[in-house]
């Protein structure tokens, strides 16, 4: 009866565990994963850059000097005549005025009606937009029509302090932000649930992620409605149930979950020592030494001074010593097809710093012996 129970008990705890097991398999595997909504943009759904020339007001004299920017004061003078105020040929020496660039995104979808952010830079010499309210300012489409009506106080996130003989500058304080700054005016029409196909983009283009984002589209709707047509984009025809409402078929497929793949790269910052590895790097079979060698020349010159009261002269005679040192580091074997873990200990086994570690990678590229990309920025 004994050995009985303790074979239930192990039976148990057995199950216990290759329960366990597979949830953690499960939960590897799906953070490998990545929803379609993550990998890829639906094709028209996208913000619009908006730009436009405005004035700011308010600034306690630190704003543009009139007489060093034209634009500045020609725009003042136009705005000033708007509002029936005729000051041609007077002389204007506010300090309170700043010339501004205004640029924002219309995200996409906005209705007439609703905001968006604006951000307010100076294009003169003003020191501070700090205090300073943005005048109503049209933002302007790349095909010239106004979609968009910015005004508001500007919130700036750095400062400026001077005195006499010393000034500080935190962050720049010559840009500012207006947050809901701008009201939408004009439409961007996009008929969505219109359309008979939708096209994916992917961030990353690949043929692979490609092929797998149609497949699990396909799969889920039970049918061939997805194809990859080039790396980057998934050509995706509307069943006929989803046929006037895009939106609900989207919404599904933005949660489907696949495994993107990515090529063998490695990035390299030169002005930072900054590396970035890809999962999939790979090397062949190699042996790798890194040393510095160091040159040290010194000179220690002797004088020799002539006897007392005897015609001869001072002489100089150099004496130079020179020493080199070979601080090398031993050869390390970097064995065929190591995973990035074991490449990076490997390398780490020398050593060396990031600076060291840029030009054994290009020597290993160069070698033929990485299996990967190796992009300089």
């Amino acid at each position: 009866m004994r050995s009985a129970g303790v074979s239930l008990v192990q039976r148990f705890w057995q199950a216990i565990g290759v329960v366990a097991l597979a949830l953690a398999v499960s939960c590897t595997s799906a953070a490998a994963t990545s929803r379609i909504k993550d990998l890829a943009n639906i094709e028209g759904v996208r913000q619009n850059q908006l730009i436009g020339y405005g004035l700011v007001v308010g600034l306690n004299g630190t704003g543009d000097t009139l007489n060093n920017i034209p634009f500045t004061k020609q725009s003042l003078q136009a705005m000033l005549e708007r509002m029936g105020v005729n000051i041609r040929g007077a002389t204007i020496r506010t300090g309170n005025v700043a010339a501004v660039m205004v640029t924002g995104n219309l995200p996409a979808f906005a209705t007439q009606g609703t905001r968006m952010d604006v951000t307010v830079s100076a294009m003169g010499d003003a020191k501070n937009l700090q205090g300073g309210t943005l005048l109503v300012t049209p933002l302007l489409g790349a095909d010239g029509n106004v979609y968009a009506v910015a005004q508001g106080s500007l919130a700036i996130g750095g400062f400026q302090a001077e005195g006499d003989a010393a000034k500080i500058t935190r962050g720049v304080p010559t840009v500012g932000r207006i947050a809901n700054g701008a009201i939408v005016e004009r439409e961007i029409e996009f008929a969505l649930n219109r359309m008979p196909n939708a096209r994916l983009a992917l961030r990353n283009a690949d043929f692979t992620t490609a092929k797998r984002i149609a497949a699990a589209i396909n799969d889920y709707l039970g049918s061939k409605t997805a194809e990859p047509i080039d790396p980057s984009t998934v050509q995706l025809s509307i069943p006929k149930e989803f046929k006037g409402n895009v939106v609900a078929l989207l919404t599904e497929i933005e949660q489907l979950q696949i495994e993107p793949d990515l090529a063998a790269k490695i990035i390299i910052d030169e002005r930072s020592g900054i590396i970035v590895m890809g999962r999939d790097v790979r090397v062949a079979t190699v042996a790798v030494a890194q040393g510095n060698l160091t040159v040290t020349i010194s000179e220690s010159p002797q004088v020799s001074q002539p006897n007392p009261l005897s015609r001869g002269r001072t002489a100089v005679t150099p004496n130079s010593r020179i020493g080199v040192t070979e601080d090398g580091k031993k050869l390390a074997v970097v064995k065929d097809g190591v995973s990035l873990q074991q490449l990076v200990d490997g390398l780490n086994a020398l050593g060396i710093g990031p600076r060291d570690l840029i030009g054994i990678l290009q020597a290993i590229k160069a070698a033929g012996a990485i299996q990967a990309d190796i992009e300089v920025m």
